[in-house]
Protein backbone atom coordinates (compact mmCIF):
# COMPACT_ATOMS: atom_id res chain seq x y z
CA UNK A 1 0.00 0.00 0.00
CA UNK A 2 1.42 3.36 -1.00
CA UNK A 3 1.89 6.27 1.37
CA UNK A 4 -0.75 8.36 -0.41
CA UNK A 5 -3.32 5.59 -0.21
CA UNK A 6 -2.53 5.02 3.46
CA UNK A 7 -2.89 8.77 4.11
CA UNK A 8 -6.26 8.89 2.31
CA UNK A 9 -7.54 5.90 4.30
CA UNK A 10 -6.26 7.49 7.54
CA UNK A 11 -8.14 10.72 6.73
CA UNK A 12 -11.27 8.71 5.97
CA UNK A 13 -11.03 6.74 9.22
CA UNK A 14 -10.35 9.88 11.27
CA UNK A 15 -13.29 11.61 9.59
CA UNK A 16 -15.52 8.64 10.40
CA UNK A 17 -14.31 8.61 14.01
CA UNK A 18 -14.94 12.35 14.30
CA UNK A 19 -18.46 11.94 12.87
CA UNK A 20 -19.23 9.03 15.22
CA UNK A 21 -18.04 10.98 18.27
CA UNK A 22 -20.11 14.03 17.24
CA UNK A 23 -23.08 12.22 15.66
CA UNK A 24 -25.82 14.29 17.30
CA UNK A 25 -24.28 17.52 15.97
CA UNK A 26 -23.59 15.99 12.56
CA UNK A 27 -27.25 15.02 12.10
CA UNK A 28 -28.75 18.32 13.41
CA UNK A 29 -30.62 20.04 10.61
CA UNK A 30 -29.84 23.54 9.52
CA UNK A 31 -31.09 25.80 6.72
CA UNK A 32 -28.80 25.38 3.68
CA UNK A 33 -28.71 27.56 0.55
CA UNK A 34 -28.16 25.82 -2.77
CA UNK A 35 -27.95 29.14 -4.64
CA UNK A 36 -31.41 29.08 -6.22
CA UNK A 37 -33.30 27.52 -3.32
CA UNK A 38 -33.06 26.87 0.41
CA UNK A 39 -33.37 23.45 2.08
CA UNK A 40 -33.32 22.08 5.60
CA UNK A 41 -30.64 19.34 5.89
CA UNK A 42 -27.97 18.21 8.34
CA UNK A 43 -24.86 20.24 7.36
CA UNK A 44 -22.44 17.86 9.08
CA UNK A 45 -23.84 14.85 7.26
CA UNK A 46 -23.68 16.65 3.91
CA UNK A 47 -20.03 17.57 4.53
CA UNK A 48 -19.23 14.06 5.75
CA UNK A 49 -20.77 12.51 2.64
CA UNK A 50 -18.87 15.02 0.47
CA UNK A 51 -15.62 14.10 2.25
CA UNK A 52 -16.35 10.39 1.72
CA UNK A 53 -17.13 10.92 -2.00
CA UNK A 54 -13.96 12.97 -2.54
CA UNK A 55 -11.86 10.37 -0.69
CA UNK A 56 -13.47 7.54 -2.68
CA UNK A 57 -12.82 9.40 -5.95
CA UNK A 58 -9.22 9.97 -4.86
CA UNK A 59 -8.78 6.26 -4.09
CA UNK A 60 -10.31 5.28 -7.44
CA UNK A 61 -8.08 7.79 -9.23
CA UNK A 62 -5.00 6.49 -7.40
CA UNK A 63 -5.96 2.90 -8.18
CA UNK A 64 -6.44 3.83 -11.84
CA UNK A 65 -3.04 5.55 -11.98
CA UNK A 66 -1.28 2.60 -10.36
CA UNK A 67 -3.02 0.18 -12.74
CA UNK A 68 -2.04 2.29 -15.74
CA UNK A 69 1.55 2.49 -14.47
CA UNK A 70 1.71 -1.29 -13.98
CA UNK A 71 0.34 -1.89 -17.48
CA UNK A 72 2.88 0.52 -18.91
CA UNK A 73 5.69 -1.19 -16.99
CA UNK A 74 4.52 -4.53 -18.34
CA UNK A 75 4.47 -3.13 -21.89
CA UNK A 76 7.98 -1.72 -21.43
CA UNK A 77 9.18 -5.06 -20.07
CA UNK A 78 7.78 -6.84 -23.14
CA UNK A 79 9.44 -4.31 -25.45
CA UNK A 80 12.69 -4.67 -23.54
CA UNK A 81 12.57 -8.46 -23.91
CA UNK A 82 11.83 -8.05 -27.62
CA UNK A 83 14.76 -5.68 -28.12
CA UNK A 84 17.00 -7.93 -26.02
CA UNK A 85 16.11 -10.86 -28.27
CA UNK A 86 16.81 -8.75 -31.36
CA UNK A 87 20.18 -7.72 -29.90
CA UNK A 88 21.04 -11.34 -29.08
CA UNK A 89 20.05 -12.44 -32.59
CA UNK A 90 22.17 -9.66 -34.08
CA UNK A 91 25.08 -10.64 -31.87
CA UNK A 92 24.64 -14.29 -32.83
CA UNK A 93 24.61 -13.37 -36.52
CA UNK A 94 27.78 -11.31 -36.00
CA UNK A 95 29.40 -14.34 -34.36
CA UNK A 96 28.28 -16.53 -37.25
CA UNK A 97 29.60 -14.00 -39.74
CA UNK A 98 32.89 -13.79 -37.84
CA UNK A 99 33.13 -17.59 -37.80
CA UNK A 100 32.57 -17.73 -41.56
CA UNK A 101 35.12 -14.97 -42.11
CA UNK A 102 37.73 -16.72 -39.95
CA UNK A 103 37.05 -20.09 -41.59
CA UNK A 104 37.54 -18.45 -45.00
CA UNK A 105 40.80 -16.86 -43.86
CA UNK A 106 42.01 -20.17 -42.39
CA UNK A 107 41.09 -21.97 -45.61
CA UNK A 108 43.01 -19.36 -47.61
CA UNK A 109 45.99 -19.78 -45.28
CA UNK A 110 45.81 -23.58 -45.67
CA UNK A 111 45.73 -23.20 -49.46
CA UNK A 112 48.65 -20.77 -49.36
CA UNK A 113 50.56 -23.17 -47.10
CA UNK A 114 49.88 -26.09 -49.46
CA UNK A 115 50.98 -24.02 -52.43
CA UNK A 116 54.13 -22.94 -50.60
CA UNK A 117 54.90 -26.55 -49.61
CA UNK A 118 54.37 -27.69 -53.20
CA UNK A 119 56.69 -24.92 -54.43
CA UNK A 120 59.28 -25.87 -51.79
CA UNK A 121 59.06 -29.54 -52.80
CA UNK A 122 59.56 -28.60 -56.42
CA UNK A 123 62.50 -26.36 -55.47
CA UNK A 124 64.07 -29.12 -53.33
CA UNK A 125 63.55 -31.68 -56.12
CA UNK A 126 65.05 -29.26 -58.66
CA UNK A 127 68.00 -28.49 -56.37
CA UNK A 128 68.56 -32.22 -55.72
CA UNK A 129 68.43 -32.91 -59.44
CA UNK A 130 70.97 -30.12 -60.13
CA UNK A 131 73.25 -31.34 -57.37
CA UNK A 132 72.78 -34.93 -58.56
CA UNK A 133 73.72 -33.90 -62.13
CA UNK A 134 76.70 -31.92 -60.83
CA UNK A 135 77.78 -34.85 -58.69
CA UNK A 136 77.33 -37.24 -61.60
CA UNK A 137 79.43 -34.92 -63.76
CA UNK A 138 82.15 -34.80 -61.11
CA UNK A 139 82.05 -38.59 -60.75
CA UNK A 140 82.18 -38.97 -64.52
CA UNK A 141 85.13 -36.60 -64.69
CA UNK A 142 86.92 -38.47 -61.90
CA UNK A 143 86.20 -41.76 -63.64
CA UNK A 144 87.65 -40.40 -66.85
CA UNK A 145 90.74 -39.19 -65.00
CA UNK A 146 91.16 -42.55 -63.27
CA UNK A 147 90.73 -44.42 -66.53
CA UNK A 148 93.27 -42.13 -68.16
CA UNK A 149 95.73 -42.68 -65.37
CA UNK A 150 95.18 -46.43 -65.53
CA UNK A 151 95.54 -46.33 -69.28
CA UNK A 152 98.83 -44.48 -69.00
CA UNK A 153 100.14 -47.03 -66.50
CA UNK A 154 99.34 -49.91 -68.80
CA UNK A 155 101.31 -48.27 -71.55
CA UNK A 156 104.20 -47.56 -69.28
CA UNK A 157 104.57 -50.89 -67.45
CA UNK A 158 107.85 -50.07 -65.85
CA UNK A 159 106.73 -47.01 -64.28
Amino acid sequence: MGARTFFALLVLVLGGLFAWLNWPEVTRTAPLSLGFTRVEAPLGLVLLVALGVVTLLYLLFTFGLETAALLEVRRYARELLHYKKLAEDAEQSRFTELRRYLEGKFQALREAEREELRALKEEVAETLEKHGNTLAAYIGELEDQILRLLGERKQDPGG
